[in-house]
């Protein structure tokens, strides 16, 4: 199973029902946090999933309500006597940024592994999360976030037999590891069946739509992303500061192919009970409204 909370669906300004826009995803007993504006270790605290066990933080970019929450977090981590690294990935001026913010953390219990990655498409694996950057068009240096677990394929016992496979071999088979044994070489689709679907959930804010976006969060069960204003009437607002709307959100949400969509990073100028997903529905079905701490929990399909 893989668990997503929505911590926070504010942009620009926190409001007294809104925390400022974070993702955390939790799987097999580690956490990745995806953004980290102010008060996020607070609506971390809400939820109750705990600080210890956050071993990636990605920061989309620099501006503060995406990024002034950190210390906090990182002060929560250490009080939580967190010793394992903390890896922190983020565009080009990241080492800066944190020399400066992360001035009041001192004495930490664990190390911090940064990296500073290019607006590009990279993709890193740490542990079992596949974590590709998505490149944006912000007004400044921007990128999203794609996240995968890969599932490997199922171990068929009777193709192992059928193919004579020696069962010393099985073992490495099964990761993945061609075997020599005896002068023959046994690879691993003679004892695996087919590939099986993991997870991916996709988290994009503050850019204009782009092909790439659609690229990059193609087949997500899950795409989170920015809804500044929700409709066409406050098109040219959102292209002048490179924001987007929520219709263009479900546009590329359906040219994308994801299961679900998730909208967030409302303007602080819309108040919570004026939010009307009706425009983005009518282009992508299964578009919901995020709110604080909207959870769900995925789950592998067989």
């Amino acid at each position: 199973m893989l668990d997503i909370c929505l911590l926070g669906t504010s942009g620009m300004a926190p409001l007294p029902d809104r925390y400022l826009t974070a993702l955390l995803i939790r799987y097999g007993g580690k956490k990745v946090l995806i953004d980290c504006g102010e008060g996020t270790q607070v609506t971390m605290k809400i939820v109750g999933w705990g600080f210890k066990s956050i071993d990636i933080i990605c920061i989309t970019h620099y501006h503060g309500d995406h990024i002034n929450g950190i210390a906090g977090v990182i002060m929560a981590m250490a009080n939580s006597v967190r010793t394992e690294p903390l890896t922190i990935i983020g565009p080009p001026g990241l080492h800066r940024i944190l020399n400066g913010l992360l001035i009041i953390c001192t004495d930490l219990p664990f190390k911090l592994k940064i990296l500073e990655t290019e607006i590009a498409t990279n993709t890193i694996e740490i542990g079992e999360f596949f974590i590709t950057t998505i490149p944006l068009n912000h007004k400044i240096p921007c990128l999203g976030y794609s996240i995968e677990i890969k599932r490997p394929a199922k171990f068929m016992l009777d193709k192992a037999e059928f193919n004579k496979v020696p069962q010393p071999a099985w073992r490495y088979l099964q990761l993945g590891e061609s075997v020599q044994m005896d002068g023959k070489t046994y690879t691993p689709d003679m004892v695996l069946g087919p590939p099986r679907k993991g997870f991916k959930v996709s988290y994009v804010t503050d850019s204009r739509p782009s092909d790439k976006i659609v690229s990059a969060v193609a087949e997500s069960d899950l795409f989170v992303c920015e809804s500044m204003y929700m409709d066409y009437p406050d098109l040219e607002q959102v292209k002048k500061y490179k924001h987007m709307l929520g219709v263009e959100a479900a546009q590329m949400a359906k040219e994308a192919r994801v299961k679900n969509l998730w909208l967030t990073h409302y303007s602080p100028a819309v108040p919570t009970s004026s939010l009307n997903v009706a425009p983005a529905t009518a282009i992508f079905e299964h578009t919901q409204l995020g709110v604080d701490r909207k959870t769900c929990t995925l789950t592998y399909e067989d």
